[in-house]
C-alpha cells in the first residue's frame, strides 16, 4: 500500500553543512551568540541546499475534516463548528486568517471531508477563492465512528494521502505551513500517538476544545475503547486508517510530498505533529525537512515531540490549532535566513575577531 508514496533522500551534505557553519561563525558576533536562530539557519540552508537560503511564496494550508467519533461526546463543541470555522477562514476572520494576512502568507483551506457542501447553490463548476474541495469517496460526511469501525477504509486513506500529495505538488513556493480544523481531531491525534509511540492513552489525552476534568476522563475511556477495538492496527497506515482523520491523512500526504520536493515544512501544534508522526513512521528522513513551530498546551504534544526527538521554537501555551502557531513562528524563519544572507562577516565589516588567547586577569 506504500508503493505510491514518495521516497526521500538524505539531505545531509558534510560540505554544505561545513560551509553554512563557517558562514555563521564568521558573522560579526560572538560564536553561537544567536543561539537557536543559528541552528535554525543551518537547518534551512540544508533543506534548501543553499548557503544563502531564500524562503519563497509561503503556503499555509488548513486541512479540514469531520470525525464520526464526535457522536461519543468527546468534544466540548458540536461538529457543525467544523464547517462554520471553514467559512470563517474563507471570510478572513479566524486567527490564522489574521496572522497569514499580517505576514503575507497565502492561505488555502482544503475540505477533506467536512459534513457540509461549501458549493451548494453555486453554478456547476464554480470555485470559491481560497477553498479546495477534496472530499474522499464515500467519506463526504467525514470519518466513520472509530469506536464502532475503522475511521477510514484502506482505499479512503490512500485517496486522502494522494490528495495531499497532489495539493502540494500544485502549490508554488518552497515553504509549507501546516494548519487544520476538525472538531474531534485531538482525539484522533491522541489515538495515533498512543498507538505509534506505545504510550498509555491517558498520557496522550487532553482537554481539546476546553473539556473539564470529568469530561477529559470520559474522553480518555472512550479512546481506550477505540484502541481496544483495533488491536491489529499497528503499522503506520493501518493505524491512520483505523484511528485517524481525513484531514490528518491528507496532511500526511502533503508532508511527504513537500519533503520529497525539499520544501521547508513548518509544523503547527498537536494535530499537525500527529501527521508528521505518521509520515515519520513511513519515512524517517521527513524530520530533516520539518521545523516545529511551538509546543502546544495540549497535553499529548510534549510526548509527541519527545518521541520524535525534536524541539519546538516557541512555547506560548497555544492550543488553538488552525496553523496559528506556525504563522507566529514564520518570522523566525525569515530572520534566520536573513542573518545568513545579509549579516556582515568580521572580514567584510573590518571588525576585529576574538583574540586567540585572552590575557589573564591581574
Amino acid at each position: 500500500m506504500t508503493s505510491f508514496l514518495p521516497t526521500l533522500t538524505d539531505l545531509r551534505s558534510p560540505a554544505l553543512t561545513q560551509a553554512l557553519q563557517h558562514k555563521l561563525n564568521s558573522k560579526t558576533k560572538p560564536l553561537g551568540s544567536l543561539g537557536r536562530l543559528e541552528s535554525l539557519a543551518l537547518q534551512l540552508g540544508e533543506i534548501l541546499g543553499s548557503e544563502s537560503p531564500l524562503l519563497e511564496a509561503p503556503q499555509m494550508v488548513v486541512f479540514a475534516g469531520d470525525h464520526g467519533l464526535t457522536a461519543r461526546g468527546i468534544s466540548a463543541f458540536p461538529s457543525d463548528v467544523s464547517w462554520q470555522m471553514v467559512e470563517n477562514f474563507l471570510a478572513g476572520g479566524a486567527a490564522v486568517s489574521v496572522l497569514a494576512r499580517q505576514h503575507g502568507i497565502s492561505l488555502t483551506v482544503v475540505d477533506c471531508g467536512v459534513k457540509h457542501d461549501f458549493l451548494a447553490g453555486l453554478p456547476s463548476g464554480t470555485q470559491r477563492a481560497g477553498l479546495l474541495v477534496r472530499k474522499v469517496t464515500g467519506a463526504e460526511q467525514g470519518t466513520a465512528d472509530s469506536s464502532a469501525q475503522p475511521a477510514m477504509s484502506g482505499a479512503q486513506c490512500r485517496q486522502a494521502l494522494q490528495n495531499g500529495q497532489q495539493i502540494v505538488d500544485a502549490l508554488p513556493g518552497n515553504v509549507l505551513l501546516l494548519g487544520e480544523m476538525g472538531i474531534g481531531n485531538t482525539s484522533a491525534a491522541s489515538l495515533l500517538l498512543a498507538r505509534l509511540a506505545g504510550l498509555d492513552i491517558e498520557l496522550c489525552t487532553g482537554a481539546g476544545t476546553g473539556l473539564d476534568a470529568p469530561a477529559v476522563q470520559r474522553k480518555t475511556e472512550v479512546l481506550r475503547q477505540v484502541l481496544a477495538r483495533h488491536p491489529r492496527a499497528s503499522a503506520p497506515l493501518d493505524a491512520l486508517a483505523a484511528l485517524g482523520g481525513l484531514e490528518i491523512a491528507t496532511m500526511v500526504g502533503a508532508v511527504l510530498q513537500a519533503a520529497q520536493q525539499r520544501r521547508v515544512v513548518l509544523v503547527d501544534g498537536f494535530i499537525a505533529t500527529s501527521a508528521v508522526l505518521v509520515a515519520h513512521a513511513l519515512q524517517p528522513l521527513v524530520l530533516q525537512r520539518c521545523v516545529f513551530a511551538h509546543r502546544s498546551g495540549e497535553r499529548g504534544h510534549e510526548f509527541m515531540l519527545q518521541h520524535l526527538g525534536v524541539q519546538a521554537l516557541l512555547d506560548l501555551g497555544l492550543r488553538l490549532g488552525e496553523g496559528s502557531g506556525a504563522a507566529l513562528a514564520w518570522p523566525l524563519l525569515q530572520s534566520a535566513c536573513a542573518i545568513l544572507r545579509e549579516m556582515a562577516s568580521f572580514e567584510s565589516a573590518g571588525v576585529s575577531e576574538k583574540s586567540a588567547a585572552q590575557p589573564s586577569a591581574a
